[in-house]
């Protein structure tokens, strides 16, 4: 069945009305989700707390595996004009300067996977979301409304604000992020851990880049203690810049203003190409890096946890946004392949809970082998010298040839 979801039990005749959906939570993977779920034909309504839902954020990485949805969501034209599509990914030894590996992305991937790897603005991103949000006909988004509660039954389920209901549909979906209200009030979940990192990001224009920086690649600067990542942005206008870091301190924030020093001191052994591009920008932006422990179910009845709500990953693969797009794309198409919230619910978390955690694991290894010390670092960086370059994206079919379940 296509485009309408039936809801009631397996005793009571079907509906014909259109399955009726809320989503607590506007960012890119609860945007996402509408955006599939209304083009089967559902009717949807996002609840954002934020009174306007600009997105915070410098940059982000879409592998192959999330511009392929980004086409089948029908942003891909729009977006195109806005991202960059590096032809490698170039590796260095932070501390002595030495480039290490030049692995390719570009036409090899793109040709390979099917769909190319972009970089962009995440503010571009959930721009273009946020506009197939407001042109379509079934879909509602409010600004100002946290969810923070539900009541459910056998027929639907109350979403709650402030202790008032705001909302009633056969499903909710938590997309509210890593520190989900939803996911602790109704799955009883510890709280997120902190990682003992932070990272800190800014964009500077591209005539203010230094020399020795490739300019249209991605690239990353590994050391003991933390990395540098950078990638053009804005069809290579701009220079996106993440700073990761070991930080005692522990930020709740997502878009704390740092000192320049804070992030100074994070790159003070580096080569010099990396200390003049941090040099490059006094506006910095901090935030901690959490992890959750996988959880038991992402389901409660008629609640659904989607993106970092279900599953925070570390950034050291670049698939946060992209995990939470793949989640959309499956639970849209589980609800419109079924004819049972239930097992559509089921189904959606069957597919994705091992993937989850298969690139949460990923992550967490490459944040590992990047800040490798003494004889390992020495031998991370001839092991990357010496092995094919091909060969080593190709080892990263399993992530970005992704596709969902038929």
């Amino acid at each position: 069945m296509q485009g309408t979801l039936q809801t009631t039990s397996p005793t009571t005749p079907p509906k014909s009305s259109p399955l009726r959906v809320l989503i607590a939570g506007g960012g890119i993977g609860g945007l996402a989700a509408a955006l599939a779920i209304a083009r089967t034909g559902g009717e949807v309504r996002v609840f954002e707390r934020r009174a306007q839902s600009d997105e915070d954020g410098a940059g982000i990485q879409l592998g192959p595996n999330g511009t392929r949805i980004l086409q089948s969501l029908g942003l891909a034209d729009q977006l195109s004009s806005q991202v960059a599509t590096p032809d490698a990914l170039f590796v260095h030894d932070g501390p002595m300067g030495v480039r290490v590996a030049e692995l390719p992305l570009g036409g090899w991937l793109a040709e390979r996977h099917g769909a190319p790897y972009w970089v962009a603005h995440r503010a571009d991103l959930h721009a273009a979301l946020r506009r197939a949000v407001d042109e379509h006909p079934l879909i509602e988004l409010r600004h100002g409304i946290e969810i923070e509660d539900a009541e459910t039954y056998s027929d639907e389920v109350l979403a709650r604000s402030g202790g008032q209901i705001v909302g009633a549909g056969d499903i909710l979906i938590a997309a509210d992020g890593l520190r989900s209200t939803l996911r602790q009030n109704l799955f009883g979940t510890r709280l997120p851990r902190y990682s003992g990192k932070s990272a800190a990001r800014t964009v500077i224009r591209r005539e203010q880049i230094p020399d020795g920086i490739p300019q249209d690649s991605v690239g990353i600067w590994l050391a003991p203690k933390g990395h540098v990542v950078h990638y053009p942005v804005r069809a290579g206008r701009e220079l996106a810049i993440v700073v990761i870091r070991n930080d005692l301190a522990v930020d709740e924030g997502w878009a704390t203003a740092v000192a320049h020093d804070w992030v100074k001191d994070a790159v003070q052994d580096f080569a010099a190409p990396v200390r003049s591009l941090i040099a490059a920008s006094d506006n910095w932006r901090k935030w901690a890096l959490f992890e959750l422990p996988p959880l038991k179910t992402w389901v409660n009845d008629r609640v659904v946890l989607l993106g970092d709500a279900a599953h925070p990953v570390l950034p050291f693969l670049a698939q946060g946004a992209v995990l939470a797009l793949e989640d959309a794309l499956t639970l849209a198409r589980c609800l419109s392949d079924s004819d049972s919230v239930r097992k559509a619910l089921g189904s959606y978390q069957t597919q994705r809970s091992r993937r989850a955690e298969g690139v949460q694991a990923a992550s967490r290894r490459n944040g590992q082998i990047y800040h490798l010390d003494g004889p390992l670092r020495q031998a991370r960086n001839v092991t990357l010298t010496i092995s094919p370059p091909k060969r080593v994206m190709a080892s990263y079919d399993w992530l970005y040839g992704w596709r969902p379940s038929a």
